[in-house]
């Protein structure tokens, strides 16, 4: 968007006034950087975002009165409900002008979303211990990305072929041919939409072509459409 120039007469002094503005930024336009938070449910314009789409910090989501829109933030695990108002993304959590927010904290691997996990890189990994009495599975790196949700959601960007295999128990393996009627968005294959889910503690490496990734299942993950920032695999 240009720069506007505002030209005022003044009749004092016979000059003119140049007041240059800046102009605000719109619901079209986001911050710069890399994605803060992930667009889990949206009902209304929500100015143009969609399910799944990933939102940067200083972005400027505008509402209609009953427009609602549902954030999982990546960093702080805060899953905020708004309706109505103006939204202003941040980096852990949104401000909301003439609006209502309704937060909560669900459990997420914030560190991992983030982009610190590993995947395999050789079978002479070295691994550390990943708790009291646990140890990692064969082939699975000294960091896991957790999920606690039993029907992960795979960014996968495009139809290929993705494959799961079970790191801590011998047999379990599967070959998903992804198509374009079974990727949400296009780009992202949900395990809860496909009725399929892991078992709860299991260990399993996700490929996709030439990338891996290794995530581990919580104990105590839950079944079904959980929240997408407690489940979600992006492959890097």
């Amino acid at each position: 968007m240009a720069t506007r120039l505002f030209l005022t007469a003044s009749a004092t002094f016979g000059l003119l006034a140049i007041v240059i503005t800046a102009p605000l930024p719109t619901a079209a336009q986001s911050g710069t950087g890399v994605p803060v938070a992930v667009v889990e449910e949206v009902t209304g314009k929500a100015s143009g975002l969609e399910f799944m789409d990933y939102v940067e910090a200083g972005r400027v989501i505008k509402l209609g009165a009953k427009d609602t829109i549902v954030l999982g933030y990546l960093k702080s695990c805060l899953r905020e409900t708004i309706t109505g108002g103006t939204v202003v993304v941040g980096a852990e959590q949104s401000k909301v002008h003439l609006g209502t927010i309704d937060s909560a904290k669900v459990p997420c691997d914030a560190t991992a979303q983030l982009g610190e996990r590993q995947g395999i890189e050789s079978a002479a990994t070295v691994f550390r211990s990943m708790g009291p009495g646990q140890t990692p599975a064969a082939g699975e790196p000294a960091r896991t990305l957790i999920l606690y949700g039993r029907s992960p959601v795979f960014e996968v960007k495009e139809p290929d072929t993705l494959t799961i295999e079970r790191l801590d128990k011998a047999g379990e393996k599967q070959a998903i041919t992804l198509r374009g009627k079974s990727l949400v968005r296009g780009r992202f294959y949900d395990l809860a939409k496909a009725d399929k889910m892991l078992a709860a503690g299991g260990s399993y490496v996700a490929t996709l072509g030439s990338r891996k990734v290794v995530f581990r299942i919580s104990p105590d993950a839950k079944t079904g459409a959980t929240p997408v920032v407690g489940r979600l695999v992006r492959f890097e």
